[in-house]
C-alpha cells in the first residue's frame, strides 16, 4: 500500500525539512540536558500551526472531508518521522546495528488508512524482527514520551513479527487494525516482511471466518447504537449507516481481494462505478461532519447531539428555507447519506454472497445445480427474486412496485443485481404510473400486507421507489424533526408505525397494547386505518399545521389509492385529528364531564373512536424507545372507556349520581374494612372526588385519612410504588391553605421527582387530600425504600418552611442539559369552555427544573386555587395544564385578570434571574 499521503500545499501544514534543520541547530547550540525541552516546544508549535491551517482549510472548504482528514494524518506522519529521526540520530545513536536492532513504525486502524479527524487517536504499531533489544525498547520509549509531551492521544503496541502473527490470529480487533497497516517510517524491509507474513500466515484461508465475525461485530455495534440509521442524535463514527459501516465494507473487500483502496472494490465486482462514487460522497460528507465536531468541541467527539447539529449546519453553509430550518436541511442530508450507506451495504454483502456461492464446492453434488424457477415472469433462485432482463422495468415501470409485493407475499429477498436495477430505474415512475390503477392496487396490497409490511416498505423506501410513487412521502424522506421527543426521521417513524399496526393486528402486542389488540379487528375499514397511519405526518416540514395540510393531502391521495368516498373522508378526518386523543388524554381532566362531552362532539362515532385510538397508540409507540408507558396506556384507556360509554348510551351527562354510587360500591367490594371506610370516611368527600379517582387510590386515601384523624396528625404523607401507572403515588393530607400545591411540588422536585399528574381535593371538613403521580427525569418510578423516604422528607421540609425552595431548585442541575439546544417560545392558553366549573390554563414552555413549582407559585400569587394539574412532556417541551378557580370557587373571566395571570405565568417560564436566586 502506498505509504505517502498526498495533500495540496503540504508545507503550509508542516515543513519537515525546515523543522529538521532547526532541530539540528538546537542540538548543535545546546548541551544534552537542555535541548529536549526546546525540541518539544518547537514540535508543539508546529503541531498547533498545522492544526490551525487544517482548521482554516475546513472553514474555507467546509465539505472537504477527505482532504481535511488526510491533512491531519499527513501532519501526524511528519511529526512521527521527525521524532524517530531525532531519537535514533541524537539520543540513541548506533553505528553498527545488529540483526535485532531494527524497528519499523506502522500506522494502524483509521490512521493506517491515512484519514484522521483533528482529535483522533494516533494508533501506531512498533514492529521488531524478534524479541525486543534494549536499543529498540529505548527508542520506542523515547518516541512515546515525545508524543505524550505533545499531548497526542497515542494507542500503541510493540511486538515482534511472531507476536504480531499470533495475536492477529486470535484477536479480531488487532487483525482489523493490522489489515489497515501502513508504513510510516523506520526499517522498510522489515515492514515488507511483516506485510507478507500477515497476508500469508494470518489472512490466508480465514476469509469466510473474518466476514462472519466482522458482520456479527457490526450487528452488535448497531444494537448498541440504537439499531436504526435514523436516530435523531446519530454517532457519525459508530452509528448505523455511518463511517464505520463504510469501513467495514472496505475491510471485507481488502481481506478477501487484497484491495489497496476503496476504488478497487469496483474492479473486484463488489461495487459498480456509480456505487463507488456514492460510497466516496457519503464518506466525504461524514468525514467533514466529524472534523467539524472535533474542531467545535476541541476533543474527539463523534456524537451529533442537538446542540452540535445547529453549529455544524451553520459551518457547512446550510441555510433556512420556507418550512425547513437550516439544521433540518443539514440533518436530512445526513440521513440521506446514511440511507446510501444502507443501500451500499445491502448490494455489497449480497454480491459477496454470490461470489462465495460460486466458489463453494458442493461435495458429492458439486456438479449439481438447483434449478431456477419462474414466478410471474421473475426468476427465483435460493430464496431471491430477480428481474429476467436489464430492460424488465423499463418495459413496464409498474413492475417496480409489483416485485416488492411478490417478495412480501412469497417471503423472497430481492437479488442485489435487481435492487441495483430498481434504484437505477426508479426515475421511470412518472405521473402515468402514479395514476395507474394496477400500480395503486399493488401499492395498497403492500401497505396493508398481512405478512411483514415494515420490512418490505423499508426496502421499497431505500430503493427510492416509495418516494417516487408517493411524491408527498418523498418530501419527508430522511426528514428529521428537530426536537428531543422524536427519535427517528419522519419516514422511518411512519414505517415503524405501520409495522407496529401490523404486529398488533397479528396479536403480537396483547400485553403492551391490550386496548388496540381488542379493537383492531372491529374497525370497519382496515385499508383506511393503514392509509391514515401512512399519511398522519405526511405534511411535516411544509410550514403550517401538518394535521390540516395532511388532511388535504389525504383527500387527494386516497381516491388515487382506490379508497371510496367514505374511506377517504375517514382517513382525512383521522389525519386532521391524529393529535386530538393524546392531547385530551394527557392534558385534560378526564373526570370532568365537559372534557368527555367535547371529545364526543368531535369523534361522533364508535368506528372513528376505535380508528383514532389505534392510530394514536401506534403513533406514540413509534416515536421511539421509552415514549410509551403504562401511564399513557392508562390515560388513553380511561378516555376511550368514557367516550365509548357516552357514544353507546347517548346521555349528555350520563348519571353522575349513578357513577358516584357505582364507584362507592366498587370500593366497598374490595373488602369488609373498605365497606366500613366508605360508610365512615367516604361521606367527607364530594362527588367530584369519587369520579376523579380510581377505586384502589380511593381505598388508600380513605385508610390514610382515617389513620391521620385517629392519630390527630395535621400532616400525613404517604409514598408508594404504583405499578399500575408505572409511577410513584404520593398522597399528602394536610389542612388546606393557599400555596399548599406549589410547596408540595417544590418538595417533590427537590427530591429528584417529576410530577406527571396531580389531583387536588378538599374534604367537606377542610382537609386537603392531594394525589400526585411522580417519576424520575428518565420517566421511571421511585421504588426503593430510600427513594420513597427521601420524597416524604423533602415534602415535609418544604411544607414546614425548613428550606428555601426556589434557590435550591435553581441551583439543581438540569437532568437533560441538551434541552438548551432548543428554543421553545412560551405560550399561555386560557379555556373557559373546556370545563363547566373551572378555567383551564395551559402553559407550553421549555421543560426545566423548577418549572412546575414556579408556575404553581405564580397561580398562588394570583390568588387562584388549583383543583387538578396535568403534566405532559414532549422531549424538551413541557405542556402543563391547570384547572383553577378563584378563592370563591368561580371561573376567571375578567380580561384584565387573565392578562395579569398570563404575564405572571410567562415570567415564571423565563430563565431564573439573580434576584430570584437571592430571594
Amino acid at each position: 500500500m502506498n505509504s505517502v499521503i498526498r495533500i495540496p500545499s503540504p508545507r503550509t501544514v508542516i515543513d519537515r525539512r525546515d523543522l529538521v534543520e532547526r532541530i539540528d541547530a538546537i542540538v548543535a547550540e545546546h548541551g544534552a540536558t537542555k535541548r529536549r525541552k526546546h525540541i518539544v516546544d518547537l514540535l508543539r508549535g508546529a503541531l498547533d500551526a498545522g492544526r490551525v491551517e487544517i482548521a482554516r482549510r475546513l472553514v474555507e472548504k467546509p465539505s472537504a472531508g477527505h482532504e481535511v482528514a488526510e491533512a491531519q494524518a499527513f501532519l501526524t506522519d511528519q511529526l512521527i518521522r521527525i521524532i524517530h529521526d531525532y531519537v535514533v540520530t541524537h539520543v540513541y545513536p548506533v553505528n553498527n546495528r545488529s540483526k535485532g536492532e531494527r524497528l519499523t513504525i506502522m500506522a494502524v486502524g483509521g490512521y493506517g488508512r491515512g484519514e484522521m479527524a483533528p482529535h483522533s487517536d494516533v494508533d501506531i504499531a512498533f514492529l521488531t524482527p524478534m524479541k525486543q533489544t534494549p536499543w529498540c525498547e529505548q527508542v520506542i520509549e523515547a518516541m512515546l514520551y515525545f508524543m505524550w509531551d505533545l499531548s497526542l492521544k497515542v494507542g500503541h503496541s510493540s511486538r515482534s513479527l511472531d507476536d504480531m502473527v499470533r495475536m492477529s490470529k486470535s484477536d479480531l480487533t488487532i487483525r482489523t487494525a493490522m489489515l489497515e497497516g501502513r508504513y510510516v517510517w523506520g526499517d522498510q524491509d522489515l515492514y515488507e516482511e511483516a506485510r507478507q507474513r500477515f497476508w500469508m500466515d494470518v489472512v490466508s484461508g480465514t476469509e469466510r471466518q473474518f466476514v462472519v465475525e466482522k458482520l456479527a461485530e457490526r450487528d452488535e455495534r448497531h444494537k448498541r447504537m440504537g439499531d436504526s440509521r435514523y436516530v435523531v442524535e446519530p454517532n457519525v463514527k459508530e452509528g448505523k449507516g455511518s463511517l464505520r459501516d463504510l469501513h467495514t465494507l472496505y475491510w471485507i473487500g481488502k481481506y478477501i481481494h487484497k484491495v489497496r483502496d476503496p476504488s478497487e472494490l469496483v474492479s473486484v465486482g463488489l461495487l459498480t462505478r456509480k456505487e463507488y462514487l456514492a460510497f466516496r460522497r457519503a464518506e466525504n460528507f461524514f468525514w467533514a461532519v466529524r472534523c467539524h465536531l472535533h474542531t467545535i468541541t476541541n476533543r474527539a467527539e463523534d456524537r451529533l447531539t442537538f446542540d452540535m447539529q445547529r453549529e455544524v449546519a451553520a459551518r457547512m453553509n446550510f441555510s433556512d428555507r420556507p418550512g425547513k430550518s437550516a439544521v433540518e436541511r443539514f440533518m436530512q442530508m445526513f440521513f440521506l447519506q446514511a440511507k446510501v450507506v444502507g443501500n451500499l451495504t445491502g448490494v455489497f454483502l449480497a454480491q459477496l454472497d454470490e461470489q462465495f456461492a460460486k466458489k463453494q464446492p458442493r461435495g458429492l453434488l458439486a456438479g449439481f445445480r438447483a434449478r431456477e424457477r419462474v414466478v410471474k415472469g421473475y426468476k427465483v433462485f435460493g430464496g431471491r427474486i430477480k428481474a429476467p432482463s436489464d430492460d424488465w422495468f423499463a418495459t413496464d415501470p409498474v413492475r417496480l412496485i409489483e416485485i416488492f409485493v411478490i417478495a412480501d407475499k412469497e417471503g423472497f429477498e430481492i437479488h442485489p443485481e435487481t435492487m441495483r436495477l430498481i434504484s437505477r430505474d426508479a426515475v421511470l415512475i412518472k405521473k402515468n404510473v402514479r395514476h395507474d390503477r394496477r400500480a395503486n392496487d399493488l401499492f395498497m396490497d403492500l401497505l396493508t400486507s398481512r405478512n411483514n409490511p415494515e420490512v418490505t416498505l423499508r426496502w421499497f423506501n431505500e430503493a427510492g421507489v416509495f418516494g417516487r410513487f408517493v411524491t408527498e412521502f418523498g418530501r419527508v424522506n430522511a426528514q428529521m424533526q428537530f426536537d428531543m421527543y422524536h427519535h427517528y426521521t419522519v419516514d422511518e417513524h411512519t414505517i415503524r408505525a405501520i409495522g407496529l399496526l401490523s404486529r398488533i393486528e397479528k396479536g403480537e402486542f396483547e400485553q403492551d397494547h391490550p386496548l388496540a389488540h381488542t379493537m383492531v379487528h372491529k374497525v370497519r375499514s382496515r385499508r383506511a386505518l393503514y392509509a391514515a397511519v401512512l399519511l398522519h405526518d405526511i405534511a411535516k416540514g411544509r410550514g403550517g399545521d401538518h394535521s390540516v395540510l395532511g388532511a388535504e393531502i389525504a383527500l387527494k391521495l386516497c381516491p388515487r389509492f382506490g379508497l371510496d368516498d367514505e374511506e377517504t373522508d375517514l382517513v382525512s378526518w383521522l389525519v386532521r385529528q391524529h393529535l386530538l386523543l393524546s392531547a385530551t388524554a394527557f392534558k385534560r381532566d378526564l373526570s370532568d364531564g365537559k372534557t368527555i362531552a367535547d371529545f364526543v362532539k368531535v369523534v361522533q362515532s364508535l368506528d372513528r373512536l376505535r380508528q383514532l385510538t389505534i392510530l394514536t397508540i401506534v403513533d406514540i409507540r413509534a416515536v421511539g424507545p421509552g415514549t410509551w408507558n403504562s401511564w399513557k396506556r392508562q390515560l388513553i384507556g380511561e378516555l376511550y372507556s368514557a367516550t365509548e360509554e357516552r357514544l353507546r348510551l347517548g346521555h349528555a351527562e350520563f348519571g353522575r349520581e349513578k357513577r358516584v354510587a357505582a364507584k362507592k360500591a366498587a370500593v366497598a367490594a374490595m373488602g369488609p374494612e373498605y365497606e366500613t371506610l366508605v360508610a365512615k370516611v367516604g361521606t367527607k368527600f364530594v362527588d367530584a372526588y369519587w369520579i376523579a379517582e380510581s377505586e384502589d387510590v380511593i381505598g388508600k386515601n380513605l385508610a390514610q385519612l382515617e389513620a391521620a384523624e385517629k392519630l390527630e396528625h395535621p400532616l400525613s404523607i404517604h409514598t408508594e410504588y404504583y405499578p399500575a401507572h408505572g409511577a410513584t403515588l404520593v398522597t399528602v393530607i394536610a389542612s388546606d391553605h393557599p400555596g399548599l400545591f406549589y410547596r408540595i411540588a417544590g418538595g417533590i422536585h427537590l427530591a429528584g421527582g417529576n410530577i406527571i399528574d396531580a389531583r387536588i381535593h378538599t374534604t367537606r371538613t377542610g382537609r386537603a387530600v392531594d394525589n400526585f403521580l411522580v417519576q424520575d427525569p428518565l420517566e421511571r418510578p421511585f421504588r426503593e425504600k430510600s427513594q420513597l423516604e427521601r420524597l416524604r422528607t423533602s415534602i415535609e421540609n418544604a411544607l414546614a418552611n425548613r428550606i428555601q425552595i426556589l434557590p435550591q431548585l435553581v441551583a439543581k442541575p438540569d437532568a437533560r442539559p441538551r434541552a438548551d439546544a432548543f428554543e421553545v417560545r412560551p405560550r399561555v392558553i386560557f379555556d373557559n369552555q373546556a370545563s363547566n366549573r373551572f378555567t383551564v390554563v395551559e402553559v407550553n414552555a421549555r421543560d426545566r427544573p423548577a418549572l412546575l413549582n414556579r408556575l404553581a407559585h405564580a397561580l398562588f400569587e394570583s390568588r387562584l386555587m388549583v383543583h387538578s394539574a396535568h403534566i405532559a412532556t414532549y422531549g424538551e417541551r413541557a405542556a402543563d395544564t391547570f384547572y383553577v378557580t378563584d378563592l370563591l370557587g368561580e371561573k376567571i373571566t375578567s380580561s384584565s385578570r387573565l392578562k395579569g395571570l398570563e404575564r405572571r405565568l410567562l415570567e415564571a417560564t423565563s430563565e431564573q434571574t439573580a434576584e430570584d436566586v437571592a430571594a
